[in-house]
């Protein structure tokens, strides 16, 4: 627990809250709305202390203000881990909850902090359907807040709450990849991430969240954690259709009695089911063809990704940090191939052109932020965060190849030295920044990416596109002898081989997984069968020809297809990757939360009609005048305390 003041922008959306003060409570509140939790138990079930906050801790002096007033203790339970439960057998899945949500913090259309989907199984007249309710559930184990890089998340003493600042966001979306639920929601048109704040200003009046105050059949409660409501029986921590627990530990807690169909089916277009496991109470995903067999290109949907910008960032940044750590370390291991190119005339263009490289990539992905202007907020969180760990390596890792590169400029021995030291300040950015540009993708509710091929495919295509750029580059200045190109060639069918191994790993581990990882594969092999088939061959032409080469001699033009052959099926590769993962996200509804749906509802236009829920992705582009205002709003005092924030994680 970091802090116990909560602010006007920590709960919900700013622009609601600046309409209202304290949340009142009226006279009138019904029975079912008010929070009647007496007792609790000392631990929850993963054995994580219910009182976040004992009697003496420093934290209860601190007054929690809530929309610029501070509120007194009016709870008893202020610091005691609170969460919800939900009745499956009860939820008539009417969508009171969602709209009494959206109500409360002013969510635009095209957003849910609580969304309800469903699960069904069976045939009629034996036709079995679970309605599932979610929102946030302000886990033990938040990794949103552990994974956003400019620190907007923040775990509350009172009640346990997970709050976070869109204010404080640049609109990265790191937080929607790592929650295994689907809380936090980011905006395409603002470009910011918001999510649930437990309605903790109603808490601090003694009343329920407004979701569960709206619900029409009792089918959600709330109240401290592990205290099963009057009139039910059972507190599980799973249901068909939730994904798995262990990864956060969320706080909601579940009865559903009614017997179901050991087969269950979502109805959005995820190609998802879940088949009772042997133990007979957990349901563990499957795939489900729904789609059929059938092989597609799907170059559209492929090369038009979201993520391009990732990829034009991964993919330059690992090609520069490859043929960097070749020709810095191959001078100072003295290779005579290496050692060779750095005395010709095309040492110092390709240390401009690498520099040229590397300020594309890191432009491209700044410019996919929902904020540009706030890219400084990346590091932020270098304590917890691989983002902001990942930016810290790649920014250390470009100014020392800047360094090197304009040093190199100057032919005597201070220009020598400081290129020498700039080189180390690179090297060490390469190897941080390489391995969180890695950490990063390992995460658990992303199965299709949580395996070690992520980090072969990342160190493969460093060797193989690195040492074929300085092949062409040799080849285009004259300077590509036999020594050189048998070098280069030998370390691109090495990079060629890691990254076959690792997918040919990959494929084994996602074809027999009990995860969204089989799912991903489905795809792969359906919707996208031609372009990974196709991935597949150029890589295995260019690893021939990079071995051919190696072994028997290189030739200029068969070095620049081998390139062109490499890169291309380094950049399907790479779109696979991001276009094809699953995340372990709760299952929508036949229009709501349905990926696609909202695909379709883009390019018909109907997502102009907001009462679908459907907006379109809207550029943010960097605003100099924005970030100029920020400058000129921010003393040096602020400046300072920032930097000490960021270094200590003290204000």
């Amino acid at each position: 627990m970091e802090r116990s003041v909560l602010s006007v922008a920590s709960v919900g959306n700013r622009t609601n809250y600046e309409k209202s003060d304290m949340f009142k409570r009226r006279d009138y509140e019904p029975e079912y709305a008010l929070l009647r939790d007496e007792d609790y138990k000392p631990v929850n079930r993963y054995g994580k202390p219910i009182v976040l906050a004992p009697e003496d801790d420093p934290l209860r002096e601190e007054p929690l203000v809530i929309n610029g007033e501070e509120s007194p203790p009016q709870n008893p339970n202020r610091y005691k881990q609170h969460g919800f439960y939900f009745n499956a057998d009860n939820c008539i899945a009417c969508h009171a909850c969602e709209a009494a949500c959206s109500e409360k913090n002013d969510v635009p259309p095209h957003l849910a902090f609580r969304s309800v989907g469903f699960v069904e199984g069976g045939t009629y007249p034996d036709y079995r359907r679970i309605n599932i309710s979610m929102a946030c559930n302000h886990c033990d184990n938040p990794v949103c807040l552990k994974g956003c890089p400019t620190r907007a998340y923040t775990k509350y003493a009172e009640y346990g709450a997970v709050i976070q600042d869109p204010d404080i966001c640049f609109g990265c979306g790191y937080c929607t990849w790592v929650c295994p639920y689907n809380a936090p929601q980011l905006d395409p048109v603002k470009g910011q991430v918001s999510k649930c704040n437990m309605c903790i200003d109603r808490l601090e009046v003694g009343l329920k969240p407004a979701c569960v105050s709206a619900c029409l059949g009792k089918a959600l409660d709330f109240g401290v954690i592990e205290n099963i409501p009057e009139g039910r029986v059972q507190a599980e921590t799973e249901i068909p259709g939730f994904p798995r627990t262990d990864i956060t530990h969320p706080n909601i807690r579940f009865q559903q009695m009614k017997s179901i169909q050991r087969e269950m089916v979502r109805v959005d277009d995820m190609p998802i089911k879940y088949h009772r496991a042997e133990d007979e109470k957990r349901y563990l995903p499957e795939v489900d063809p729904k789609k059929g067999y059938e092989r597609q290109w799907n170059w559209k949907k492929l090369l038009g990704s979201h993520e391009n910008a990732h990829i034009a960032f991964t993919l330059s940044v690992q090609t520069v940090m490859g043929a960097f750590a070749l020709l810095v370390l191959g001078g100072w291991l003295g290779v005579d191939a290496v050692e060779g190119y750095r005395a010709s005339g095309a040492f110092l263009p390709t240390l401009w052109l690498m520099v040229a490289l590397m300020a594309f990539g890191l432009f491209k992905l700044n410019m996919h932020l929902g904020k540009p202007h706030r890219f400084y907020r990346g590091f932020n969180n270098l304590r917890l965060s691989p983002v902001s760990r990942e930016i810290a390596g790649v920014s250390a890792f470009f100014g020392g190849l800047l360094g090197y590169a304009f040093f190199n400029l100057f032919d005597n021995g201070l220009g020598t030295l400081l290129a020498n030291l700039s080189a180390v300040l690179a090297l060490v950015g390469l190897g941080f920044g390489g391995y969180y540009m890695y950490k990063l993708y390992r995460i658990p509710a992303r199965p299709f990416w949580d395996h070690w091929h992520t980090g072969a495919a990342f160190a493969g295509t460093g060797l193989t596109l690195g040492s074929l750029l300085i092949g062409v580059l040799a080849f285009a200045f004259g300077v590509l002898d036999a020594g050189l190109g048998r070098l280069l060639a030998g370390i691109a069918a090495a990079g060629l081989a890691l990254e076959g191994v690792g997918l040919l790993a990959h494929a084994q581990a996602m074809r027999g997984a009990h995860s969204e990882g089989a799912a991903s594969w489905y795809e792969q092999m359906t919707s996208y069968g031609w372009p990974y088939w196709l991935r597949n061959a150029l890589l295995l032409a260019a690893l021939g020809l990079s071995l051919w080469q190696a072994v028997t001699g290189v030739n200029g033009w068969l070095l620049a297809l081998t390139a062109v052959l490499a890169l291309a099926s380094a950049i399907i590769g790479r779109a696979l990757f991001y276009v094809l993962v699953i995340p372990t996200t709760m299952p929508g509804a036949f229009f709501w939360r349905n990926k696609g749906f909202v695909e379709h509802a883009r390019e018909v236009g109907l997502a102009d009609m907001p009462q679908l829920g459907v907006a379109y992705e809207r550029h943010h582009p960097f605003r100099f005048d924005e970030l100029m205002q920020t400058l000129r709003e921010t003393s040096l005092r602020e400046m300072i305390g920032h930097v000490r924030w960021v270094l200590t994680g003290r204000a």
